[in-house]
C-alpha cells in the first residue's frame, strides 16, 4: 500500500511532474520505425508524457519529433507537407528541420532575417531495434543510446509491436513484473484446449505458490518465482526489470522438458498520458538464429496479432465490450473466458479503473516485486529532484537476460544463472 500522496507521484508524468522528470531521464519508445516506412513520408502524430507531438522522416532518412503546434499561429504540423529535408506547415508555409530549426518563412519577404530567431520545440531522436526512441530530457545528460541485446540482433532474430493500453503506466509494469498471476489469470481448465494459457495440468501451475525473491542492481533489479517440483528440482524463473517501464521474461519454459528455445520477450510501458500507456512488445532469439514461424505467430496467439489491433493500435477486444468476455468459455475451459494471454493482463488491468487508487490494497508476500519497484521509482523521483541521477541511465543494463532453469533445491540460483542472465 502506497499514499495517496505517493500514489500521485508515480502515475503523473506530465511536464513538470516528480514522476515526469525521472521519465524525461531516459530514452523512451515513441513510434515503430515502420510507421515512418520512407523518407518524406507523411508525418505520424505522437503522445509522450501528455505532450502532443508530431514525427517524421526527412529526406536524407533523419527522424524530427516536434511539438505538434507551429509555433507561428498554432496549426498542427500534422497536417504539414514534408518536403526537402523539412516539415512545412501548411498555414503560412513556415518549415523546420528535424532539429526544429525554422528554415522558411513563406509569408515574409525574402530579405526578413526572422526565420533564424525562431525554433520549434525538438527533442532528440534515435533509430534501435526497429524503434524509433525519443529523449526528452537536458541535452547534456543524456544517457547512452539504448542498446539492449534485442535491438542488437538482425531483424530476422526479433519481433516488435505495438498496442495502446487505457490505463496508467504502472498499472502495466505491475502487472508485467506480478509473477505469481500467470496459472491463475492465464490457467485453462483442460488439457486439450487449443485456446492460448497455461494448462493446469503442467508442473508449473499445479506447484504451490511461488517463492520470490529480488535482487537490487545498479539498472533496476532481478527477481526471481521459485517453485518446487518435488525430486526433479526447483523450477526457477529468472525476470529482470530495468528502470524505469522495461521488462524482461524467458519463453525457455524449461519445466516442460521440451528443447528449450534460446528466446527471450518483454514489454514497455511509455506513458502516452496519465491515463493511456502505449505498450511495446519485443522477443528475440540470442543464439544466432532466427525467429521461426511459430515464434512469429506467438504474438496472434497472445491476443496482439494484426488481426486483433485497430489502425491506431488499439485493441478489438478493450474496454468497451468487455474484452469480449466468452461465459461458456470461462465455465468450461480457461479461467477468464478472454482470449489471448496479452488480452487477459489488459483486462484486469484497465478493469482497476484509469489510475488505481493504491492506497487501499492489502498486498501480500507475493507483491514483492511490486514493492520493491514503487520504492525504487519514489527513491529515483527524489533523487532527480536533488539534482541527481536516477538508476539505470549507464550500460551497465545492455546485455541482460531472463532466464529459467530447474536447479537443484540446495543451488544458489544468483551463482547458477549469473552467466545466463549477464552473458560477456
Amino acid at each position: 500500500m502506497v499514499t495517496r500522496e505517493d500514489n500521485l507521484v508515480l502515475t503523473q508524468t506530465g511536464p513538470g511532474t516528480p514522476m515526469g522528470q525521472v521519465m524525461r531521464r531516459y530514452w523512451m519508445p515513441a513510434l515503430l520505425a515502420a510507421e515512418l516506412s520512407e523518407p518524406d513520408c507523411a508525418p505520424v502524430r505522437v503522445k509522450l508524457l501528455g505532450e502532443t507531438l508530431v514525427a517524421f522522416r526527412d529526406t536524407s532518412g533523419r527522424v524530427g519529433l516536434l511539438e505538434e503546434y507551429c509555433p507561428h499561429r498554432r496549426a498542427s504540423l500534422f497536417l504539414g507537407r514534408n518536403e526537402d529535408n523539412g516539415l512545412r506547415c501548411v498555414f503560412h508555409g513556415w518549415k523546420f528541420d528535424v532539429d526544429g530549426r525554422c528554415l522558411d518563412m513563406m509569408n515574409e519577404p525574402p530579405e526578413s532575417d526572422y526565420k533564424t530567431k525562431i525554433n520549434a520545440t525538438a527533442y532528440s531522436t534515435t533509430e534501435v531495434g526497429d524503434v524509433i526512441w525519443a529523449y526528452m530530457g537536458p541535452k547534456d545528460q543524456m544517457p547512452p543510446p539504448p542498446k539492449f541485446e534485442w535491438t542488437q540482433v538482425p531483424n530476422t532474430h526479433r519481433h516488435v509491436s505495438k498496442n495502446w493500453q487505457v490505463c496508467n503506466w504502472l498499472q502495466g509494469l505491475e502487472g508485467g513484473i506480478d509473477t505469481a498471476h500467470a496459472p491463475i489469470l492465464h490457467g485453462t481448465l483442460t488439457t486439450n484446449t487449443g485456446r492460448a494459457g497455461i494448462s493446469p495440468s503442467t508442473d508449473f501451475a499445479r506447484g504451490a505458490a511461488p517463492s520470490l525473491e529480488v535482487d537490487t542492481t545498479d539498472y533496476g533489479f532481478r527477481y526471481v518465482g521459485i517453485r518446487s517440483l518435488g525430486e526433479r528440482g526447483n523450477y526457477v524463473r529468472a525476470y529482470q526489470y530495468v528502470m524505469p517501464f522495461h521488462h524482461f521474461r524467458p519463453r525457455q519454459a524449461a519445466y516442460q522438458d521440451t528443447s528449450n528455445r534460446p528466446n527471450i520477450a518483454g514489454h514497455m510501458w511509455v506513458p502516452v498520458d496519465d491515463e493511456n500507456c502505449m505498450i511495446y512488445n519485443w522477443m528475440y532469439n540470442y543464439a544466432g538464429e532466427p525467429l521461426s514461424d511459430d515464434d512469429r505467430e506467438q504474438e496472434a496467439r497472445l491476443g496482439r496479432g494484426p488481426d486483433d489491433l485497430l489502425p491506431d493500435f488499439r485493441t478489438v477486444r478493450n474496454k468497451t465490450n468487455d474484452w469480449m468476455i466468452d461465459r461458456q468459455v470461462q465455465k468450461n475451459e480457461t479461467f477468464t473466458g478472454i482470449h489471448g494471454i496479452n488480452t487477459q493482463d489488459q483486462a484486469v488491468q484497465e478493469s482497476m479503473g484509469p489510475i488505481v487508487d493504491r492506497s487501499r490494497e492489502n498486498l501480500v508476500n507475493s507483491d514483492m516485486a511490486i514493492v520493491a519497484a514503487r520504492r525504487m521509482l519514489l527513491g529515483a523521483a527524489s533523487t532527480v529532484a536533488d539534482g541527481g541521477d536516477p538508476p539505470g541511465t549507464g550500460d551497465s543494463y545492455y546485455n541482460v537476460r531472463a532466464i529459467d532453469s530447474i536447479l537443484p533445491k540446495d543451488a544458489d540460483w544468483k551463482e547458477a544463472l549469473a552467466d545466463q542472465m549477464y552473458p560477456r
